[in-house]
Formats: structure tokens, sequence, C-alpha cells
């Protein structure tokens, strides 16, 4: 099998420990992190030839950013070096009903301010048979837009499958602007990725009977948001991840999986969060890897969505799980007993 590609941003996350508050926190643990680095990530550690292209400084924060990658098999030779920044985002992770906050200071990152022409991907392509990037890659500048549909259209030259999650983000664009510029790209894309807000934000496709804030989900809705995106677009296979927000501790976890043809619901997980950023990355990651692996609707969405489970059990952007662990709970081994 080929290589997958991601492209994006990875950012240096800034968190006061455990469920701290800004406003008390005399110490910030560092970790790095972002949509694509997180799902290259995911598949190294299920045994997949992985890379993540991106833009750094040359210096030694953007050097510290490379090693994280590489620590977990990630190949990082595409990495353009150049720019001055690294994009930060500083995290107060939420409890019980005070929900998590992220602040971004991400401006004038070296990827933001990247160039087309920058990233040969005739090589970079080379021997690739899949490219993953999100919504939140076009949102962070004019330069990041350009730059995810230039891949896109030489991705899709190639033949190579195109997989999206739409990631919106309202910190970094306006409703309209996605809009206009996802609905670009999106006839390039062959997997799309949503959430319970992300089709309606960015497409204006809404699920009936849903209220995401109160945590109500109609699930059957879904079947219509999915046939929606696909008449639209062409895309292949929609995938739907559906949280059930009950605090900001407890969540219910499952998704839908359309492949042009039919609906699979996945079993619904209770989880207690530990860290719930990167969860929907790490669903992506799962269900990359089950598409690329050849399983079928069914197992895939539940390998997806059981990655994602144990992912919110780990601190950190990065899921560290690997495929005997997520088998093992796609089996039904959920009681968290001791392993010995």
């Amino acid at each position: 099998m080929g290589k997958i590609i991601t492209f994006g941003e990875i950012m240096l996350r800034l968190a006061p420990p455990h469920t701290t508050r800004f406003v008390q926190a005399t110490t910030f643990n560092a970790v790095y992190g972002g949509g694509e680095a997180n799902v290259a990530v995911s598949l190294a550690n299920y045994g997949k030839d992985a890379a993540f292209v991106t833009k750094l400084p040359k210096h030694d924060i953007g050097q510290a950013a490379v090693n994280a990658l590489r620590q977990y098999g990630v190949d990082t030779q595409h990495i353009v070096r150049g720019g001055d920044r690294v994009g930060i985002y500083f995290l107060e992770r939420g409890a019980s009903q005070r929900p998590s906050k992220v602040i971004y200071d991400r401006a004038n990152a070296a990827i933001a301010e990247a160039n087309l022409g920058e990233f040969d991907w005739d090589t970079i392509f080379n021997g690739c048979d899949w490219f993953h990037f999100t919504g939140i890659t076009p949102a962070i500048s004019e330069n990041g837009a350009a730059l995810a549909l230039e891949a896109c259209k030489k991705a899709k030259e190639k033949g190579i499958t195109i997989s999206c999650d739409l990631n919106y983000r309202k910190n970094l664009w306006t409703t309209d602007e996605a809009n206009k510029v996802m609905s670009e790209i999106a006839p390039l894309i062959d997997v799309c990725i949503a959430n319970e807000e992300d089709a309606d934000k960015v497409f204006g496709i809404k699920a009936s009977g849903s209220n995401v804030d109160h945590g109500e989900l109609e699930h059957d809705a879904y079947k219509e948001v999915a046939a929606k995106l696909k008449e639209r677009f062409g895309f292949t296979h929609v995938a739907i991840t559906l949280r059930e927000s009950h605090s900001a501790d407890n969540n219910d976890w499952a998704a839908m999986f359309y492949d042009g043809k039919d609906y699979y619901f996945s079993k619904k997980y209770p989880i207690h969060i530990v860290d719930r950023v990167g969860g929907g990355d790490s669903f992506a990651g799962g269900l990359i890897y089950a598409m690329h692996e050849g399983y079928g609707p069914q197992e895939a969405i539940e390998f997806a969505v059981a990655a994602s489970c144990l992912k919110h059990s780990i601190e950190g952007d990065f899921n560290h799980v690997s495929v005997a662990e997520v088998r093992a709970l796609m089996g039904g081994d959920g009681s968290g007993r001791v392993q010995r």
C-alpha cells in the first residue's frame, strides 16, 4: 500500500496543569499538536507509512515540533523550513459544567505565510495513495487556502484518494468565508468527515431535531445530511461523528458512515473525558486506517469510533494507542481492568 500524506499546521500547545484556569496558572504543560499532525501520528502508530507536510521555522522551537513527530515514526522529510513563528494555542480544560476554552496565538505562523510553489507536490505525492487535510488549513490564511486547493488539485490529477475533516473553527473565519473557500475545494474531496455542526456552519446543511448545545442528537436526521453532502459535492463517503455532550467530563460518542448506498451507525460509548482535544483527529486517523486496510463500512466506522473513544482518555493531542488496543475495545473489552 502507498504512503499517506497529511498537510496542515502543527502548533505548540500550552495548558495549565489538570483543570486549572488560565487566571490561576503559574506553569503551562507544553506539547505539540494540530489536526493533520495528529492524524499522521495515529496512522504511524498503526504501522502506516505516514508523512506530515507543513512549514516550520529553522529555530529550536520549529525543530522541537519536527522531533515531536519523528519520535512516533512520522515522515518529516517534506517539511519546508523557514518563516519566523510556530503557532501557539492555549488550552484551559473544562470540568463538570464549565467548558474547555482555547485561545489561539497563531497569526503569522510559518505555514500561514507559506506561498504557492514552496511545496513540490509531485515529489511529495510520489508513492502516495491517500491525502488528508482539514478545514483548519484553509482557514488560517488566504495562503493556507490557496495551498490546500493546490495540493488537492495535484492529488486529484494523480488519482490519490482525498479526505477532509471539515473542522469548522469560528475563531479562524466566518461561516460565509468557510462556505466560499470550502465550496471550491469540496468537489475534489472523496471522503468527507464532519461533526454535528460542521455541515451546518460550512455548507448550511443542518440536521433537523438536533441541538448540539443541549446534547440532543436525532441520529436519523444525519442520514439526510450525509445524502445532501454527497449530492452537492459528489463525495464517495461521508462520516459524521455524533457527540452528545452532557458535561465537560462526560459525553456519549458514536458516528455514522455513508458509502453512497447504505448508512452504518457505530455503537455508542459513554466516555469520561481526560482530554477531548484531538478526539476528532483520532476518529479521522482511525477511519483512514480502516479504509486503507480495506475494512468493510461497518467495521471501519466501529474502528474509528473505538480509536477516538480511547483518545479521550489520553492527555495531549496525539492518540497513543495500537491497532490491538482499538480492536480489543471494538470486541467489547471496555472494562478498564488492569492488564497483567
